[in-house]
């Protein structure tokens, strides 16, 4: 009897030993593919709102590791563009907190575009992207310069789908995120997924409203109380507890499109004709002329309030993305300031209350100083992807 128990016992011990060598590699494949899919939760930066990313990323693509990293991928790839030359990363240069650096884009065929590469840290908290304003999320910003013949050269999403599907790692990858072949609205998902993680918080003047007093210095200390009074600079760029973003994500005439010398034969012409019902032709017709791309919102909306009105950017991180404005006129921050203290310039649509400001030279370097408080830690997504080889991210 005693021996047919040890029997029964080892032959069990032997079936559980079999069935763990054959499940137990599937068992660790199937962690590693949760881990992959599983929607992360990264750390919030000092600064930002602590519903980041219950509130700013849409149920319908969360940001999962798999997902991140195909983002992330498609982001550094230049076989994205027609010529096989020019990424998302030409124009947002992660050493260049994610802009390229020039006045305007420059893309296929040194292509120059009329605006200024607007930087995607933070981008996720964008009401609306792009300087007019054009897509409502980043699952649509992402995707239309593949399709602009000034920047990336495709004559039709289709063309960069079918590039795509010839690529084996993309083929399983697709598969592997998405559960079926690349398709345009995959790849702007990816994308977006990717540039949700370029957030950027813990600036120096997070630390001083957090309660650290020695964050900053006495002239960024000035330059804050100028920043809410005398300067005026928080009636757009507006700050809180619960919007941080220095940006009251509207769009302003402020005159920077003065620089541009069809301007105030445009925008005349523009004002007259949105009082029309031939208002989307003839502001249409005035886009394709030499210098109607100033003309800014309008060309999306149609409506006489939005002529030469661009969106207000945040300013965190504001030092770091010179030059500045849609046509990247002003080189340094303190040809804003000086831009703004002499009021901006004049013309049929300038927001009303700007005027000159009278600041002194000192008051304007104070405002400097506050501005450079703004420049937070960069993104570092090495935790996002804790089941992922990390030797490909930051694009290596």
């Amino acid at each position: 009897m005693i021996n047919r128990r040890l029997k029964f016992r080892l032959l069990r011990l032997l079936v559980v030993i079999g069935l763990s060598a054959v499940f137990l590699p599937n068992l660790r494949d199937f962690s590693r593919s949760f881990a992959q899919t599983k929607p992360m939760n990264p750390p919030i930066p000092l600064g930002l709102p602590a519903d980041t990313w219950d509130y700013y990323v849409p149920r319908k693509n969360p940001m999962t590791p798999a997902k991140i990293e195909l983002g992330r991928k498609l982001f550094f790839d230049p076989r994205l563009s027609a010529d096989g030359r020019i990424s998302c990363a030409s124009c947002h240069d992660p050493k260049l907190a994610f802009t390229d650096g020039r006045a305007t884009a420059t893309g296929i065929a040194g292509r120059r575009g009329a605006r200024n590469s607007p930087t995607l840290l933070n981008a996720m908290f964008n009401t609306g992207q792009f300087w007019d304003g054009r897509a409502d999320k980043l699952e649509d910003q992402a995707v239309q310069p593949l399709v602009n013949l000034l920047e990336m050269g495709n004559g039709s999403y289709d063309e960069v789908v079918s590039r795509l599907r010839a690529i084996p790692e993309y083929r399983a990858e697709f598969r592997s995120v998405f559960g079926s072949e690349a398709r345009i609205e995959f790849v702007g998902l990816a994308l977006a997924a990717y540039e949700r993680t370029l957030v950027s918080g813990d600036a120096p003047f997070d630390r001083f409203v957090a309660g650290d007093q020695n964050a900053i210095g006495e002239a960024a200390k000035r330059g804050f109380a100028l920043f809410r009074g005398r300067a005026r600079c928080s009636r757009c760029h507006t700050f809180s507890d619960t919007l941080p973003f220095f940006t009251d994500f509207n769009y302003h005439n402020t005159g920077v499109a003065m620089n541009h010398p069809n301007f105030d034969k445009l925008s005349r012409q523009a004002y007259a004709a949105t009082e029309t019902d031939k208002a989307r032709e003839v502001i249409d017709a005035l886009a394709k002329q030499e210098g109607g791309q100033e003309l800014g919102r309008v060309l999306i909306t149609y409506q006489v309030f939005d002529i030469g009105s661009y969106r207000t950017p945040s300013l965190r991180n504001i030092a770091l993305t010179a030059p500045y404005f849609h046509d990247g006129s002003a080189k340094t921050l303190a040809d804003v300031v000086r831009f703004y203290n002499e009021g901006g310039r004049q013309n049929i649509n300038r927001e009303w209350d700007l005027d000159a400001l009278a600041l002194a030279d000192d008051e304007q370097r104070d405002l400097v100083a506050f501005l450079e408080s703004l420049t937070g830690k960069m993104p570092n997504t090495d935790y996002l992807l804790p089941e992922i080889s990390k030797s490909t991210i930051n694009g290596k």
